[in-house]
């Protein structure tokens, strides 16, 4: 086998992998147990190659509905939150019991936004995790669907795999779903369609080819599953988007065989703090830059001066995070602010020796310094 070929979860030693809600229920009826014990058992296959694993599983509304009854899924808040700490108790028993037949411990580790928004809890997270790892434990992640509103939620499992496979720095992320992987176009609508094999994540022409929405019993579509790749990407992980229906799926994917769509990260790997800013999913305000600003920051890895800013949206205050856009409102870079969005109005196109002037004070020359700034894109030509 060729290395071109050969599958990047072969020689990954710590790995993220996500389930999703149609590869553990049956079809919305519930979970399928004899599922669920399929997949311990190709971990623990996995666990003795050496390689660390965490799980990321749906399921939870899904068994919560059908304990209550419920065919479709909810789409009011609260219901959905019933769902999911009713269904929550079904799923990780589950788990317990099929991990139990390979003498492996479990551990359920629910999170929210605000775990990842705060800094400190962030740190807490990861700490917890690392530690889980180191005692042979396999955590099994989820969002805590229980306590999060539309606001602050992380939105699917997808993200949330994403989000662990940055949080703990893993070597890749594997979805599973029930699609062999990402096609060129629908292969529900075309029967040409192409299997991309390889590519890069963060390709923008992969976003275009994913489509949108998903099945009826989980939340994410291919769309979902393409941005996490790139988001994953960004420290450093090759994210491999496969079907849980092909036999053993993860034993054969360890031991190097390509299966389904490989989307390979190449971009350079971010401080462990600027990826902490740059996944920082809650953004407060949004300033708008002129074309100098914008390649000053992106391409010269300058800080951020008033004079670059021609419009600011938003309610935020010192030390949030603000998103800094082109007129587009295309995102290029993320940075904790020095300024309220007061004033930033009131300097924005000023010169820096003009801040103390306008506001009476100048607590930092700097809008956004470069070392609370990360760059997520490039803008033109340096």
């Amino acid at each position: 086998m060729s290395i071109a070929a050969q599958s990047a979860i072969y020689s990954a030693e710590r790995i993220v992998i996500k389930v999703g809600s149609s590869l553990v229920t049956n079809d919305g009826q519930g979970l399928d147990n004899q599922a669920i014990r399929h997949w311990a058992t190709q971990i623990a296959a996995l666990r003795k190659q050496n390689k660390q694993i965490i799980l990321v599983s749906s399921g939870a509304v899904a068994e919560g509905m059908a304990r209550l009854n419920w065919r479709t899924r909810p789409k009011a808040m609260n219901e959905l939150q019933a769902a999911a700490a009713v269904g929550q108790m079904g799923l990780v028993q589950a788990y317990e019991s099929a991990f139990n037949e390979h003498n492996i411990r479990a551990a359920q580790i629910l999170l929210t936004h605000e775990d990842l928004a705060d800094r400190e809890r962030y740190l807490n997270a990861r700490s917890t995790l690392f530690t889980l790892l180191e005692l042979g434990v396999i955590p099994i992640v989820n969002e805590n669907d229980t306590v999060v509103t539309d606001e602050i939620r992380l939105g699917d499992n997808d993200t949330l795999g994403a989000l662990v496979t940055n949080l703990i720095e893993a070597d890749a992320l594997i979805i599973l779903t029930d699609q062999s992987g990402l096609y060129d176009s629908d292969p529900r609508k075309n029967p040409q369609a192409k299997l991309i094999s390889v590519a890069t994540a963060g390709d923008p022409t992969l976003e275009e080819m994913a489509g949108g929405a998903g099945s009826n019993i989980g939340t994410g579509g291919m769309a979902t599953k393409v941005l996490a790749a790139k988001r994953a990407a960004s420290t450093g992980a090759h994210t491999v988007i496969t079907s849980g229906r092909e036999p053993n799926v993860l034993e054969r994917l360890s031991q190097g065989e390509s299966i389904g769509s490989e989307l390979r990260a190449s971009m350079a790997v971010r401080s462990a703090r600027k990826q902490w800013m740059a996944n920082h999913l809650r953004v407060r305000g949004k300033i708008t830059l002129d074309e100098g600003a914008l390649k000053a920051l992106t391409l010269q890895g300058k800080s951020l001066l008033p004079i670059g800013v021609t419009q600011v949206s938003g309610d935020f205050k010192r030390g949030d995070m603000v998103a800094c856009i082109d007129e587009n409102n295309t995102e290029y870079a993320r940075g904790l602010i020095n300024y309220s969005s007061s004033d930033t109005r009131r300097i924005m196109r000023q010169p820096t020796q003009q801040i103390e002037h306008i506001l009476g004070h100048i607590p930092d020359e700097e809008l956004i310094h470069r070392n609370n700034m990360v760059v997520l894109r490039k803008h033109g030509k340096a």
